[in-house]
């Protein structure tokens, strides 16, 4: 019988490697606004971008990271203690030119959690949640300003016809508080009936009994019945700005 050997790992190939990094752009809802964090860099001048404000990241760890995604979730807690996001892949960028330590390619994700409250830590002082539109017009460092706008273009489309919104909130959460935070996200309002009609019908809300609503009214609470994935509508939401685009 031919004996069986293990099959031996390829060889390194011969040529330099590009950086290799994860971003994370992390959305919360907070004081009625749409929030990314930001994190300051080190003042140091052999940083690049020495104290500007970029998306929170760093290079991948291969003793650490299984994935992309696990480097991703590695980088989250760092920065926030969250350790259960709502993760999506957004895309990739690289160039010779977005980082001058080298060639560098960065892969993007971005994240949805609930607003952080006074007892959760964040990961360094240099933290700041920053409302997305005045996030827009800052100078980032790297292209962390292009990756975040291609970030909020996506999560802003996609609220049009899924249940992301639902990861921005603390659960159990009442209809009223998950439709203004469609609101939020969106930017304009919404009919209240067709709303609570949408919500239902999708089955992506687990009822969690009876809790505290808006001005202390007791209302049913929710949670998600699926926090790998957000449900997905048949249809776009419409504008209430006359009952005929009402649903």
């Amino acid at each position: 019988m031919a004996s069986q050997r293990s099959p031996s790992r390829a060889a390194a190939p011969d040529f330099e490697r590009p950086l290799v990094t994860v971003d994370v752009v992390i959305f919360t809802v907070l004081d009625e606004q749409l929030k990314v964090l930001l994190v300051r860099r080190p003042e140091a001048a052999t940083d690049p971008f020495p104290g500007r404000l970029a998306l929170p990241g760093g290079f991948v760890n291969v003793g650490l990271d299984a994935s992309l995604a696990d480097c991703a979730l590695r980088k989250l807690g760092e920065k926030t203690g969250f350790s259960a996001p709502y993760l999506e892949q957004l895309g990739s960028w690289g160039s010779a030119t977005r980082d001058p330590r080298g060639w560098c390619a960065t892969h993007v994700y971005f994240a949805l959690v609930p607003p952080p409250t006074d007892s959760e830590e964040m990961a360094s002082a240099a933290s700041e949640w920053i409302e997305v539109n005045a996030a827009l017009r800052k100078r980032l460092a790297f292209d962390h300003a292009e990756i975040l706008a291609a970030a909020v273009e996506r999560l802003r489309g996609k609220v049009e016809y899924t249940s992301l919104p639902a990861f921005l909130l603390e659960e159990p959460f009442t209809l009223p508080q998950l439709q203004r935070t469609y609101e939020i996200v969106l930017g304009r309002p919404m009919d209240k009936s067709a709303f609570r009609k949408r919500m239902l019908d999708a089955q992506f809300l687990l009822e969690a009994g009876s809790i505290a609503g808006d001005a202390g009214r007791a209302a049913m609470g929710y949670r998600i019945l699926d926090r790998e994935r957000a449900a997905v509508f048949p249809r776009t939401f419409r504008s209430v700005e006359s009952p005929a685009s009402k649903e």
